[in-house]
């Protein structure tokens, strides 16, 4: 994981799935993984969705049925490649300006023995406006360890 004065994050995993199972458990099984505490659900939080299309949302659903929509899916490319925005601001609030949000980058690369590389970089953290540097380095450890280290123990018991 690195951050500093890029406007980007980085953080990286392996998984021993085959490609299709990864991408899979990180985009339609999102909810299975996610940290239940990293939501900014109004309501009791219920469950996650990750809409499989460009489009799409990944958002909160609580259990009064609301929903909090923090994401777009700019690019879905099962099982490569996957990007969404992160229309979360510095205060952890919905930005409602979507000039002012960031994107979520994920690559999923096989290995040759089963296993896949996913990484991810956080980009245009900049476009957050005064307070991205705060921003940055409050995810900057959260891809790895509150994100990717949580995939990776869901794709262990898969």
């Amino acid at each position: 994981m690195s951050a500093g004065t890029s406007t980007s994050v980085h953080a990286s995993t392996t998984v021993d799935l085959p490609i299709q199972q990864a991408f899979t458990l990180f985009t339609r099984d999102i909810g299975t993984w996610w940290n239940p505490d990293h939501h900014i659900i109004d309501t009791p939080y219920s469950h996650m969705v990750f809409d499989g299309f460009v489009g799409g949302h990944v958002y909160d659903v609580g259990t009064d049925g609301s929903e909090c929509r923090w994401s777009r899916v700019l690019v879905y490319e099962p099982p490569r490649r996957v990007v969404f925005s992160w229309d979360i601001d510095t205060q952890w609030h919905v930005e409602t300006d979507l000039a002012r949000c960031s994107e979520v980058h994920v690559t999923f690369s096989e290995d040759g023995s089963g296993s896949t590389t996913v990484s991810l970089e956080h980009r245009h953290l900049d476009r957050h406006g005064e307070g991205w540097e705060s921003l940055a380095a409050s995810i900057s450890g959260g891809w790895q360890s509150d994100v990717l280290d949580l995939y990776a123990a869901a794709a262990a018991r898969s």
